[in-house]
């Protein structure tokens, strides 16, 4: 997907609204990890390079349209100020004069810009309310939308905006639709997608998408148990969702009679629960009744690993195990590492966002990889084959 974005031009000498995703981790009063920050530097710097004055305008937690000090973007400046190496001018509204104000008090654009507060402080944002839109747009020339992991999200500064002013999709938002788009649109083969984490029902759409697509789907995580169950394994204390057991069934059929395969775990880590300090190994014939699965076992890592040889497209959402916890990490790291050497080999290598995301940056392979989505939901709705409200109005038929 090709997407409108701006030149020089357009920008130059304007007052420009840039939609962010400043919701980053934030733990005992500070910035855990400021990926989400720097994920914008390139869109930043073009805008300053133009000679525009910026504000920039993110969600920040869930205040629940409420003004909370708790979730106010002042306690993340010294943050954005270190990560962009720019002055930055607070404000404590993110409508208003008090905007209008700050704009104008900006006497070199080159150096300092504007962080306005936590959009969500206003119960309309959220609604996309129409009013709203308009208090947000007035002091503003131009809009860039360039929170990728929010477009998914119909709110005011992520879509409601966008038809009050000249519009224009940021870097990072093209970044992701050439990405996203080159693993679920028309995908080089063979081609593997990899899905994980906890529940089926997070990826049903995504599979449903996706599967004609696919040369080979490999299925790990708690999901895996679902589809073990519907191929009449037991699964001991494993997660299940009962409710989607048909579906997997069904998913499975399918996939046989288009010559998709379909790799399931044949060994498990298992544990008594989360919290246990003692696991033990288990082939899926033969799980214990009193444990469950927390990470797929050696024979499965290297199953997928070579399931993963000679791949020309991978797209990977979702964890192998609850990695978190070192016990059960060992299986997403392997497979980590098996896509940074598909990249290598000069695969496209995707990895969608959320706790993949995160486990991948953990194993310290972010960089080995092709591409590291900033949006989870959004993410998976792009590879569901969704119009996402924030980007789809950039979209160049």
């Amino acid at each position: 997907m090709k997407l409108k974005t701006f030149e020089a031009k357009d920008v130059q000498g304007k007052k420009v609204l840039m939609r962010v995703d400043f919701n980053v981790p934030f733990k005992n009063g500070k910035v855990t990890d400021d990926a989400r920050i720097r994920a914008h530097i390139s869109t930043l710097k073009k805008l300053l390079n133009a000679g525009a004055k910026v504000a920039l305008v993110s969600h920040f937690g869930r205040p629940k349209g409420k003004v909370d000090p708790a979730f106010s973007l002042s306690q993340i400046v010294p943050d954005v100020e270190k990560a962009y190496g720019l002055k930055v001018r607070f404000v404590d509204d993110c409508v208003g004069a008090k905007v209008a104000e700050a704009l104008t008090a900006v006497q070199d654009p080159a150096k300092e810009i504007v962080l306005l507060e936590n959009s969500r402080f206003h119960a309309e944002e959220q609604k996309n309310d129409p009013d709203f839109a308009k208090q947000m747009a007035a002091p503003f020339d131009v809009f860039v939308m360039d929170a990728f992991s929010a477009c998914h999200r119909a709110d005011v500064s992520t879509s409601g905006v966008i038809p009050l002013l000249t519009s224009f999709a940021g870097d990072l938002l093209m970044r992701e639709a050439e990405m996203l788009g080159a693993v679920s649109e028309n995908p080089a083969k063979p081609y593997v997608l990899i899905l994980g984490g906890a529940k089926v029902s997070d990826k049903i759409a995504v599979v449903g998408n996706l599967l004609d697509k696919a040369t080979t789907i490999l299925i790990g995580g708690g999901m895996a148990y679902t589809f073990l169950r519907a191929r009449g394994f037991e699964i001991g204390k494993s997660l299940c969702e009962e409710d989607r057991l048909d579906f997997a069934r069904e998913t499975l059929e399918k996939a046989e009679k288009m010559g998709v395969k379909v790799l399931l775990p044949v060994d498990s880590v298992v544990a008594d629960g989360l919290e246990s300090t003692e696991t033990s190994l288990a082939e899926v014939s033969a799980m214990p009744a009193d444990k469950m699965g927390l990470d797929i076992g050696p024979k499965t890592v290297a199953l997928f690993v070579d399931a993963l040889k000679g791949a020309k497209s991978v797209l990977w959402n979702g964890p192998m195990g609850v990695f978190e916890n070192p016990l059960f990490a060992e299986g997403s790291k392997k497979l980590a590492g098996a896509v940074a050497d598909c990249t290598k080999a000069g695969a496209v290598t995707v990895i969608g966002g959320g706790d993949t995301a995160s486990a991948v940056r953990q194993f310290g392979l972010a960089d080995k990889v092709s591409h590291v989505s900033t949006g989870g939901g959004a993410s998976l709705e792009y590879c569901e084959g969704k119009k996402l409200p924030g980007m789809a109005p950039f979209e160049i038929k």
